[in-house]
């Protein structure tokens, strides 16, 4: 059934996107829902695609809508806030939210240091390292992939320890006496490798955020390179910084 529009002097473009934005505000549509087609959205307001695209763009442009090349458009949820600060308190961070953090072990295995993971922890052709990949899911969304890198030789038993910790500053608190400090975080903008993309559900080609980070201990020694690809449509990262004296 067609929906009748006001004869008022707004375009029938933006009397679609005001009515569609009415719709998302009362949640009529809710945050990760799919809209009707472009057929039935045509059909219900009595307007051809080309007048209903100008509404949808409308309200992309609010970050009210994204359209999924293939899949269709869906109500965009509003960004979960990451504080990148000295401490790396990534589930601390998110439960403040009021958000249910869970993580999923993907691989946990020991392998050799090569390339960026050798450079970066600073160690030896030969060296091992302790890989740790994590999907993180918030509100049964998931949200983030991290592959982390820990010196063998740094963490004894670190294979096993890994299976009993959501928290990684935690565990390296609690079975090493160890702090967990930012020493370096380095931020770009990228397309979703397909792989990543079926863990996160992203459509391919979809944008994500990627972290490559540097971690230390309390005594200045690296003790973790880590490499996260978060949702570009779900995340965003706050730098925060002390005020000076």
């Amino acid at each position: 059934m067609n929906q009748r529009l006001s004869t008022n002097a707004l375009p029938l473009y933006v009397q679609i996107a005001d009515e569609l934005r009415r719709n998302i505000q009362s949640s009529v549509y809710r945050a990760g829902e799919q809209l009707p087609t472009e057929s039935e959205l045509s059909n219900r307001f009595g307007v051809n695609r080309h007048t209903l695209r100008r509404a949808i763009d409308i309200l992309k442009n609010e970050g009210l809508l994204r359209v999924d090349r293939g899949r269709g458009t869906f109500v965009a949820a509003q960004p979960i806030a990451l504080a990148i600060n000295k401490r790396v308190r990534y589930n601390e961070a998110l439960k403040a939210q009021g958000l249910k953090v869970a993580h999923q072990t993907l691989r946990v295995l020991e392998q050799g240091a090569e390339g960026a993971v050798g450079k970066n922890l600073e160690l030896e052709e030969g060296d091992r390292v302790i890989l740790l990949e994590r999907l993180s899911v918030v509100d049964d969304a998931p949200i983030s992939l991290s592959s982390s890198y820990f010196p063998s030789d740094h963490f004894p038993n670190l294979l096993q320890h890994c299976q009993h910790y959501q928290s990684i500053s935690n565990m390296l608190d609690q079975e090493y006496n160890c702090d967990h400090i930012r020493l370096k975080t380095r931020i770009s903008a990228r397309a979703v490798l397909p792989r990543d993309a079926r863990h996160l559900a992203l459509p391919q080609h979809a944008p994500i955020l990627l972290t490559e980070s540097i971690n230390i201990n309390q005594h200045g020694q690296k003790i973790e390179y880590g490499v996260t690809r978060f949702r570009g449509d779900l995340m965003e990262l706050v730098f925060e910084t002390n005020p000076a004296p």
